[in-house]
């Protein structure tokens, strides 16, 4: 019988977070202290270290997942523990886990098994509070906005023109439309509103972009919130409430130091979604590891389709960043839902299956060359592979000319990771061409196409009726020059949720633009992605409980 995630946590024990600093070469004087086992770090640590040369950066992505997910978390875990291991000055870098998927199928985003970061029962649930502060900033400005409109309006805001949502860090999908300001008229003026999810937020994205707190209140003053009865645009700084938004943000900005089972260094901050935000961890977080160790570990979100794209496109050009390797996670599983098994059957073996998905993971790895980027891909081992199975996916990556190295580091921690590891080393001393696949400057026309024909497959680009016309005051405001991120269905290389393998002959369909002017991208919606998810028929919060001396069950 295996242990549980939490079971094999609960086991740990941890070093005190100061040993932790220790081995990047931190003292306790460079961290914030949230009980014994995590710490905020002070950013003047990245102002110190900024004339250091920066180490190296591995980028750990996957192919489409299930709605299970793969394990990309767990084998960005494994393979710093690996590296640590083969005695290199290593960290990782991770995004905080949302609570929506902790209590609804998904889970945390804290490994798991033995390559899980610790306490994982606090990083899962309220953690340093960096969840609530987005919250309560995002909604802050809805507050503000709605006050100002109920005083008499003075920016002529139109209230049907509202773009600013309110959050929730919860799969709600009851808020996704709602009514406001209903009953007196000291409630309110009445109008249309909704919820995204936490992560959703642009205030998530602005602080995974930001380089410092003075950027970061830069940022929020230029998110737009509304337009005028003029159809003009109103922004934050029209409400003037860009300072208090900073001060609420000013200790979610320092990034969050943790460590993984084996005691390893372990920088987790920030968190947006890859399938409606850009899926990586904070700027500073991953700088932060690049002039504290030699390898930064990170990952993006979802498969090379979505976090990748938006890791390599998007965060590398804003922060100037420039990977030496990326890992492909794909998993035996995984590939047989692409060779069109259902979920209920993936335990079971179907080698010509499995291989019939292989195209899913052969159109990733074409999705990473065309950055021009050097890669391995890691088999991430379920206990239900067979060794048939596994014996067929080394020999489909060997006979393509695929570099793979079998991961065991859900079972074996970091010693099941060394293979991996050492194909990366040897990875990352290899010259590389890495470029984003689009001149920032195209159309964004022409920008959604690239993505689309080089990372999906697709034939073409489709526009709803209201996406043409979102997308004509994009560029009478000048706000098309930017790059774009793309919300999409992490399952399917298409927009439709269940197009599994690598589909031919379909086309992508923008439904809706967003302007995220803070986080400094045009947001393209695509078939039914949502921004509030909803919980599933028996959500995960039906198996959690907590007995009488705080001991936890259930979470995962």
């Amino acid at each position: 019988m295996f242990k549980t995630d939490l079971e094999i946590a609960q086991e740990c024990v941890m070093e005190g977070i100061d040993t932790i600093a220790e081995k990047v070469g931190l003292s306790s004087e460079d961290l914030e202290h949230y009980g014994k086992y995590k710490a905020k770090i002070d950013l003047e640590v990245l102002r110190r270290n900024e004339t250091k040369p920066d180490g190296k950066l591995i980028l750990v992505t996957a192919i489409n997942p299930t709605k299970a997910g793969e394990g990309k978390s767990t084998t960005t875990v494994g393979l710093g523990d690996a590296l640590r291991r083969l005695g290199k000055n290593a960290m990782i870098a991770l995004r905080e886990p949302s609570l929506g998927p902790v209590f609804g199928l998904k889970g945390g985003a804290a490994g798991g098994g033995y390559a899980q970061v610790v306490p994982m029962e606090d990083i899962n649930l309220h953690f340093t509070g960096d969840m609530h502060a987005i919250t309560t900033a995002n909604n802050l400005i809805s507050a503000c906005l709605d006050n100002h409109i109920h005083q008499g309006n003075e920016l002529d805001i139109d209230i049907e023109r509202v773009t600013w949502k309110r959050c929730l860090d919860m799969n709600d999908r009851a808020l996704r439309q709602i009514e406001i300001g209903l009953g007196p008229k000291a409630n309110g003026v009445e109008r249309k509103d909704g919820f995204n999810i936490t992560v959703a937020s642009e205030i998530m994205a602005v602080l995974c972009l930001a380089t410092s707190l003075e950027d970061l209140k830069a940022r929020f003053a230029k998110m737009l919130v509304a337009y005028n009865t003029k159809g003009e645009p109103i922004y934050v700084r029209d409400l003037h409430i860009e300072g208090a938004l900073a001060m609420i943000m000013k200790d979610a900005i320092k990034p969050n130091l943790i460590q993984t089972l084996e005691h390893g260094p372990v920088i987790m901050h920030g968190g947006p979604f890859a399938n409606i935000a850009h899926g990586c961890n904070s700027v500073l977080a991953t700088k932060m590891c690049l002039k504290l160790a030699d390898y930064t570990v990170t990952e993006a979100g979802f498969g090379a389709d979505l976090g990748a794209e938006k890791f390599l496109d998007i965060k590398c050009r804003f922060a100037d960043l420039h990977p030496n390797a990326v890992v492909i996670v794909a998993t035996i599983r995984a590939l047989k839902q692409h060779g069109n098994v259902p979920f209920e059957e993936l335990k079971e073996e179907n080698v010509e299956a499995m291989l019939a998905g292989c195209a899913n993971l052969a159109k990733h790895i074409e999705t990473i060359q065309a950055f021009g980027l050097p890669y391995v891909v890691a088999i991430n081992e379920f206990a239900t592979d067979t060794q048939a199975e596994v014996e067929a996916l080394q020999n489909w990556c060997q006979t393509h000319g695929h570099p793979m190295a079998l991961s065991q580091v859900w079972a074996k921690g970091g010693e099941g990771g060394l293979d991996l590891a050492k194909i990366v080393v040897d990875l990352c001393e290899q010259p590389n061409s890495y470029h984003p696949l689009y001149d920032v400057q195209a159309s964004v026309e022409a920008k959604i196409e690239t993505i689309a024909k080089t990372c999906y497959g697709a034939d073409g680009v489709e526009y709803t009726a209201e996406a043409l016309e979102q997308l004509a005051q994009i560029k009478a405001n000048g706000w098309d020059q930017m790059p774009v991120c793309m919300a999409k269905t992490p399952t399917s290389l298409s927009d439709q949720d269940k197009l599994y393998g690598a589909p031919k002959g379909f086309t992508i369909t923008v439904r809706e633009f967003r302007p995220s002017l803070g986080a400094g991208f045009i947001v393209a919606l695509t078939g039914k992605v949502l921004t509030m998810p909803g919980l599933p028929k028996k959500p995960a919060a039906l198996n959690m409980d907590i007995d009488e001396q705080g001991h936890i069950v259930g979470l995962f």
